[in-house]
């Protein structure tokens, strides 16, 4: 005998109450879903209500509950397990005047299937559209072993979903390395968070501190004794998200230009854009043929662009770090 009024009445209320005290959450799964309009578009909804939740200070009504319940938030895919833990062997270091600085070892050598170059690939889905071909390009070669780590989703601006950096040390600790290819910054245009609070992309103070976890992301390598090959991000088919990671493999490249040597970048711009070095997704190929280099959503790498940008990694290993890449066959290290 309710009127049908009242209860679409009581209806709205209860669901706008759930949607202010559960926006925050609903705002964290939009940051870390897949790029793309509809991602671009929860965000625009759910931004404004997450604010005034958290002014209202109902954000920590439902943490103190899920934690009552013994929920905790997601926090991306688990990290992987150390198969061991050797001890580090001492670096070499050279004396330059009265500072002593930390030497890596050269990888200008002749890797033999005896002693192979080891290769670690870790990206976002992006660095998967290149890491999947390039351990098929690398097979060819029989001084090479690779591994790939490649996780959708993830970048260095929220490690509250998922912490690369502990994700690396694992790697480097369970791999060893000599070298470490990385294709990471697809979905790091956004909030970052850090353990003072949150910075707006954009926000004063955003590009030194994604600046220096970049920089601390080549160190942890190099403090392991691998080199880095930072493959920076393609054009991108959305202006204002191809204008975000132009700015952001501007960062990297200064990053990498600090490194004093222990890391180089290399541009894919020159191999997946056009002569204009713009978003394109069709290139010739060497007959002149058009091949499909990116996917629909003018995103991500199609097999065609992938290949491509592999080619390009493979001849950066040479020309960047001198190493002998040997036709034969070869072991591919496993991937997850």
């Amino acid at each position: 005998g309710v009127p049908w009024t009242r209860v679409l009445m009581v209806g709205a209320v209860c669901f706008g109450l759930w949607f202010l005290l559960d926006a925050p959450s609903l705002q964290h799964s939009a940051q870390v879903s897949p790029l793309g309009t509809r991602r671009t578009v929860s965000l625009d909804v759910v931004g404004p209500v997450a604010a005034l939740s958290r002014t209202l200070g109902l954000s920590s009504v439902v943490g103190s509950s899920d934690r009552a319940l013994g929920r905790t938030p997601g926090g991306g895919p688990p990290l992987a397990v150390p198969t061991r833990r050797p001890k580090p062997a001492p670096l070499p270091v050279t004396v330059t005047g009265t500072t002593p600085t930390t030497t890596l070892p050269q990888l200008d050598a002749h890797p033999t299937p005896a002693a192979p170059l080891r290769v670690l690939i870790v990206g976002d889905s992006v660095g998967l559209d290149l890491g999947q071909p390039l351990v098929n390009t690398l097979a060819a070669y029989g001084n090479v072993t690779t591994y790939l780590d490649g996780r959708i989703d993830t970048g260095l601006t929220r490690p509250d979903y998922f912490n690369w950096p502990a994700e690396l040390q694992v790697d480097l600790t369970n791999q060893q390395p000599n070298l470490d290819i990385v294709m990471i910054g697809a979905n790091d245009p956004q909030g970052l968070v850090t353990p003072d609070g949150s910075l707006r992309f954009g926000q004063p103070g955003w590009d030194a501190a994604y600046s220096a976890r970049v920089a601390a992301f080549i160190a942890e390598a190099n403090t392991a004794g691998a080199r880095v090959l930072w493959v920076g991000m393609p054009p991108m088919q959305d202006p204002g998200l191809d204008a975000a990671l132009k700015h952001l493999n501007a960062l990297v490249q200064v990053q990498v230009n600090h490194s004093k040597g222990g890391a180089r970048y290399l541009s894919s711009v020159p191999t997946l854009g056009d002569r204009q070095g713009n978003y394109a997704a069709f290139l010739p190929d060497a007959s002149g043929a058009e091949v499909m280099v990116r996917t629909p959503d003018g995103i991500h790498l199609a097999t065609g662009g992938g290949a491509r940008l592999a080619a390009g990694v493979a001849n950066a290993i040479h020309s960047e770090f001198h190493v002998q890449l040997a036709p034969g066959s070869n072991q591919i290290g496993h991937h997850h």
